[in-house]
C-alpha cells in the first residue's frame, strides 16, 4: 500500500476531498516524525508503538576498497507491533494457508 492509497481509503471514509484525505495523512505521519525527533515515543493501542534506538559507534568496511570507516553513533526508528496486530496477521496467513491446503473433490489440482 502506498501513500496515495491511503490517501484514497481515508477519503472514501466520509464525506472528503482528496485534499483533506492528504492532509489528515499528511498530519498524521508528521505528527510521529516530530515525536521521534523529541525521542518520545509514539504509542498507538491494539497497531503497535514507534520508538527510537540508539546505535553505537562502530568500526566498518567499505566493501568495494575493504577500508576501515568510523560509523557514528545514531538513533534509528524502531517499530514494534502490538499483540493484537500479530494475531490478526497471523490468522490471515493461517486462513489463507487452510483455504489453500483445501482441495476441491470436482477439480483436483493437476499432477
Amino acid at each position: 500500500m502506498t501513500k496515495a492509497d491511503l490517501v484514497d481509503k481515508v477519503t472514501s471514509l466520509g464525506d472528503l476531498t482528496r485534499r483533506d484525505g492528504e492532509v489528515i495523512v499528511d498530519t498524521m505521519f508528521e505528527s510521529v516524525i516530530g515525536a521521534l525527533r523529541a525521542d518520545d515515543k509514539v504509542e498507538i493501542r491494539g497497531f503497535g508503538s514507534f520508538r527510537t534506538r540508539k546505535r553505537n559507534p562502530r568500526i566498518g568496511r567499505n566493501p568495494k576498497t575493504g577500508a576501515r570507516v568510523d560509523v557514528p553513533a545514531k538513533r534509528v526508528p524502531f517499530f514494534k507491533p502490538a499483540k493484537e496486530l500479530r494475531d490478526l496477521v497471523n490468522s490471515e496467513a493461517k486462513a489463507r494457508t487452510e483455504s489453500d491446503n483445501h482441495v476441491d473433490p470436482h477439480h483436483p489440482p493437476p499432477m
